[in-house]
């Protein structure tokens, strides 16, 4: 090869998967060029400001096991804006009722989190041994066998004695922030990755953490500036109407009246466009991704004229109010207030409620949960909604979930969505997005060398 050109390697898409995409075909050697429909990257972690305060889109959370989306921070210089639990621990609040916990002590997984639930106050002692057992019988199941998803995890839970109570006030409490579907409904293949990945294998391996910073800047800003600092370039407001093969070889990318050529190229969209942006037949199961299905979030963003709770995070059991975390810091607050994030998973009961009825709502709710909540006073408030957040994690999507490979030589598919093995996650997009972008690269530069090759008369 004389020519000595640079594998091209175009992303569509700049959510987690089309960052971490570019960003590993970028140091691989690759001239990357990445497109974003929309204004912003960042893809469903997003953050606004209204009236001085900082809004993230949702409540975003990771584990210590999320090893991808931690080495993805790391390379983009946003390690430090993140903290991270030295120990599990969930505080778990009812209205008028006793504090519980998930947390782990220091001993080996599975026994780590035996104690938390011998003293759990939300059930009772029979409950309490039935979920121990429950536990111990599903750290025996494989996450990788595709028969799993054959099974609801409510099937499951019901055939390993676990009632409606233990359902609500247990296993929903992992499931629904995790899979975005409730217990019952939920694939008892994802189920399965979750607990057996994140609290019975690794004692550690669940450990919570989250953003102290937006999250526009903790991920779209910081890895953009990564991304153009090794060489790429990055388009918002660009829409890619199409990936076809180029009339001489390559890829061709049209997107906003141009057209670009590339040696590989990353679709990193959500799974209901893919189906518009490749020939039919290029995906598995192209014509079935629809199947996948949606399943929304909804956040209501409270912020009290003083502060209310001194937790950081909490889940609730006997009330409306799933997941509340402390938002305090990321919301750029130092004058006394304190901001609490409301997080709603498999929202489809509130996606349609007006925003002033969800404000009210949970306004309401947390004085039922915080007695200091009660007496203050709401001075600023936002419902933020994400009508298509994830795929639904139900029984028999695992089948229709497409690895990165493509019939289309040099297409490569990234995405929660796609086949990463994990529910759709920040680790799922991240891990799908960093195995993409390896793909594009190898193939990228076996077709560069190829064209160069022959242009200078060598052999291909």
């Amino acid at each position: 090869m004389s020519s000595g050109r640079r594998p091209r390697v175009v992303v569509v898409g700049g959510g987690l998967a089309g960052l971490s995409a570019g960003l590993e075909a970028a140091d691989r050697g690759a001239e990357v060029t990445l497109l974003e429909r929309r204004p912003r990257l960042g893809g469903a972690t997003w953050s606004f400001e209204r009236n001085g305060v900082w809004f993230d889109n949702g409540q975003h959370v990771f584990m210590r096991c999320c090893t991808a989306y931690r080495a993805f921070l790391e390379r983009i210089g946003s390690a430090g804006g993140v903290f991270m639990q030295s120990r599990l621990d969930v505080p778990v609040l009812a209205p008028g009722g006793p504090v519980g916990s998930i947390r782990r002590t220091p001993g080996p997984a599975p026994l780590h989190l035996a104690p938390a639930l011998l003293t759990y106050p939300h059930l009772s002692l029979r409950q309490r041994m039935a979920v121990l057992r429950a536990g111990l019988a599903m750290r025996r199941l494989d996450p990788d066998d595709p028969s799993l998803d054959d099974t609801a995890f409510g099937d499951w839970l019901s055939a390993h004695g676990q009632d409606r109570a233990a359902t609500e006030t247990f296993w929903n409490l992992i499931v629904l922030p995790t899979v975005n579907v409730g217990a019952a409904d939920a694939s008892l293949k994802l189920a399965a990755k979750v607990f057996v990945t994140g609290l019975l294998t690794e004692a550690d391996a669940a450990d919570m953490g989250w953003a102290r910073a937006p999250l526009s800047a903790l991920h779209s800003d910081a890895a953009r500036r990564a991304l153009e600092a090794a060489g790429g370039k990055v388009s918002a407001r660009v829409p890619v109407t199409a990936v076809r093969p180029g009339a001489s070889g390559g890829l061709e990318v049209r997107a906003d009246g141009q057209v670009l050529a590339a040696d590989s190229v990353v679709v990193a969209v959500p799974h209901n466009a893919v189906g518009a942006l490749l020939p039919p037949g290029t995906v598995a199961f192209q014509d079935r991704l629809d199947e996948l299905g949606t399943s929304p979030i909804v956040n209501v963003h409270l912020v009290y004229d003083r502060p209310v709770t001194d937790l950081a995070l909490f889940a609730g059991v006997g009330t409306d109010a799933q997941f509340v975390f402390d938002r305090t810091e990321g919301a750029g607050l130092d004058d006394g207030r304190q901001c609490l994030a409301v997080s709603l998973s498999a929202a489809e009961a509130y996606i349609g409620r007006p925003a002033a009825d969800l404000v009210s709502h949970f306004t309401a709710e947390l004085a039922r949960l915080l007695p200091a909540a009660a007496g203050a006073t709401v001075t600023e408030s936002i419902v933020t909604r994400e009508h298509s957040a994830t795929f639904l994690g139900a029984p028999g999507t695992d089948s229709l979930r497409p690895g990165a490979e493509c019939s289309l030589p040099g297409v490569y598919l990234a995405g929660a969505w796609s086949d990463t093995g994990w529910p759709a996650t920040m680790e799922g997009a991240v891990r799908s997005g960093t195995g993409a972008g390896r793909l594009a690269v190898r193939h990228a530069s076996g077709s560069a060398g190829r064209r160069a090759g022959a242009s200078d008369g060598s052999a291909a």
